[in-house]
């Protein structure tokens, strides 16, 4: 039997992102796995293009591979191959480039000797079952695909679509089988996970439910939901022992005036009253943020920030404004000086890590911590409160739960022996 042509896998981005790549991983007929970039014939680059940053990070991985490794083929796969893809194989940087809906199509696609471009199209929705993740003791559950929403600064519906649901039954179905491979905790992620269900007559909350009732499925958690995604129906389910004590709800702002400017459905008086209905349930909460947007001026940031020190918050996701080709938000004047949004960037997070501090102050009991791979005798996973929990331990505990009271509690992080 001939050897094997052997791929890596690089992945940048988000957790859907993640689920991208083990599906490309799963489909893999012909080829063999390699965890050595500089060993392989084909290197696949799972691309991010959220922000500026994204896409150089991409690039300069790319301009890396041709010189460490200057024989293997560089193939371009997620979202940076719709906005950055033609460019870079136009301008041979790439061997190949393939959009989002042929990841499935990946074992025929990497046997293609001369250079290509498939880009598919952004109506696809994947089938595959995922029955186990390398080296991870939390399953990644992609249950919809794609957006709706247009806010102004964002490029992601133009390399994502529109908001898909995956099927009720493939998703049920995979977390089954992924709950009798061992996994107890699933996170359910997507370009905008709170909309799941609307094109299917069903909904997020419903699938929760189905989901809870399959054996050995212990903690959910979600990927970032919308405020207005957050209904009645959801609100009854947070009192369930397998909901994860943290929701990721993304606000992108606290002035009024910068969420219309960002044309956001949310506002910053229903959104107060919705976290502090939440945490008053035992909840952390997190946020996106975004700092710098064109428009954001001294007033509008003081405002903002005395409106951020009213929020339970305990946890943020803060982005310098990143200008993006073909969006609102590019022709925006006036521009926020770079120097100026990376103060407020700090101040931001700052103010956020001392609102965590406080929490995490608050809990150090009854911790449920699942525990992820060591080393040296030294642990790291996450509580119910996504809050990182680093332990020693004489036995190994990957892949393990463990309940932990009287944690020790440092601004860096919380600690604990076994």
């Amino acid at each position: 039997m001939p050897n094997r042509k052997k791929v890596f896998f690089k992945t940048f981005g988000c957790r859907t992102n993640q689920f991208d790549t083990q599906v490309m991983m799963s489909k893999l007929r012909e080829f063999e796995l390699s965890d050595d970039e500089t060993r392989s014939d084909i290197i696949v680059v799972n691309s991010c293009t959220v922000t500026n940053g994204a896409d150089s990070s991409v690039r300069n991985y790319i301009s890396s591979m041709k010189r460490k490794n200057p024989d293997a083929k560089v193939v371009l796969a997620g979202c940076g191959s719709h906005s950055k893809g033609e460019g870079l194989f136009e301008d041979k940087k790439v061997f190949g480039v393939m959009g989002h809906s042929e990841k499935e199509k990946i074992n025929e696609i990497l046997k293609i000797d001369k250079p290509f471009y498939q880009i598919g199209d952004l109506k696809h929705i994947d089938s595959t079952i995922v029955e186990e993740f390398v080296g991870k003791s939390r399953a990644f559950i992609k249950i919809q695909e794609g957006c709706d929403f247009r806010c102004s600064y964002c490029i992601i519906p133009a390399v994502r679509g529109d908001a898909r649901s995956h099927r009720e039954e493939t998703i049920l179905e995979q977390v089954t089988k992924l709950a009798a491979n061992g996994f107890g905790e699933f996170i359910l992620t997507g370009t905008n996970v709170g909309s799941y269900g609307q094109d299917h007559h069903t909904s997020m909350a419903k699938l929760l439910k189905k989901m809870s009732y399959i054996r050995g499925v212990r903690r959910i958690r979600l990927g970032s939901l919308e405020p207005i995604q957050i209904d009645d129906e959801f609100m009854e389910l947070l009192n369930e022992p397998w909901m994860a004590k943290h929701l990721h709800i993304a606000l992108q702002h606290t002035s009024d005036k910068m969420l219309e400017l960002m044309n956001r459905r949310n506002s910053y008086k229903t959104d107060l009253e919705l976290f502090h209905k939440i945490a008053d349930k035992g909840y952390a909460l997190g946020t996106d943020y975004i700092v710098g947007h064109p428009g954001e001026d001294e007033k509008e940031w003081a405002e903002a920030m005395n409106r951020v020190k009213e929020l339970p918050l305990t946890h943020v996701h803060a982005f310098s404004y990143s200008k993006r080709d073909n969006t609102v938000s590019a022709t925006m004047k006036p521009e926020v000086r770079g120097n100026i949004a990376k103060e407020r960037h700090r101040e931001l997070t700052e103010l956020i890590k001392a609102k965590n501090f406080a929490f995490r102050r608050d809990h150090t009991e009854n911790l449920e911590v699942l525990f992820e791979n060591g080393k040296n005798g030294v642990y790291h996973g996450f509580d119910q409160y996504f809050n990182k929990v680093e332990i020693q331990s004489k036995e190994d505990l990957s892949s393990n739960w463990v309940l932990l009271n009287n944690v020790e509690v440092t601004r860096d992080g919380n600690k604990a022996k076994l």
